[in-house]
């Protein structure tokens, strides 16, 4: 293979990748847009992407090996198919995590509606956002912005355990509404994974330009 056309095939990965990135982004923004509404309607349509996300990971990772088994990458090229592997993994889970946001959802709504003293949207529009600038980073080779991306997670820990805490006192004080609370405790630790995987992807960027691991937010290059 002619380094030209190695190249090029690089650029048809990456671009595939991306359209893995817009299914596993519209499934979640779809499974809150249910949450919110309380539309199951539109969770249905979350989990009928399901399939073909689960496709687009076993095409990606196929093109990405293959590309392995017929060239010798350059040291960057090679940290780039690796970080396409790992993000693409990354990419599938998001929409698990949507799809499990959605099966709560549709639980919600076979409930009594309650009045729960947290705020969902909010956390969704912080964990969406780690996962847009991820691949914003990814699209720009852009290590700067992958790092702002790692800063953001403490923001999303600390929102969820503060959910966690009162939802808890919720269960304590109305167990009547235990289930209701339980399934937006699930929702949010669903998007709290979100913002991992979005973690992990800009890691991942960092590690592709930059040839740093810096897992666990330990700095081990430039």
């Amino acid at each position: 293979m002619t380094r030209t056309r190695f190249h090029q095939n690089l650029d048809d990965l990456k671009e595939k990748l991306l359209v893995m990135a817009g299914m596993a982004e519209q499934a979640t923004q779809r499974a809150i847009e249910a949450y919110r509404v309380g539309d199951v309607s539109i969770c249905d349509l979350v989990t009928r992407s399901e399939p073909a996300i689960n496709r687009m990971e076993r095409d990606i990772d196929q093109m990405a090996l293959d590309l392995l088994a017929m060239e010798q990458p350059m040291a960057i090229d090679l940290r780039f198919i690796l970080s396409v592997i790992k993000i693409n993994a990354d990419l599938e889970r998001v929409g698990d995590q949507a799809v499990n946001i959605a099966e709560r959802v549709h639980d919600l709504q076979s409930l009594p509606q309650v009045e729960l003293p947290v705020d969902i949207p909010k956390l969704a529009t912080l964990a969406a956002t780690m996962v847009r600038n991820a691949l914003q980073a990814f699209i720009d080779a852009d290590p700067a912005m992958a790092e702002k991306v790692l800063l953001m997670d403490d923001e999303v820990d600390e929102m969820n355990r503060a959910i966690f805490r009162t939802l808890t006192r919720c269960i304590q004080d109305r167990p009547e509404h235990s289930q209701q609370a339980l399934d937006v405790l699930i929702i949010a630790r669903n998007l709290e994974r979100v913002g991992d995987h979005a973690t992990n992807i800009a890691e991942d960027v960092i590690f592709w330009v930059r040839g740093a691991d810096v897992r666990h937010h330990l700095q081990t290059g430039s």
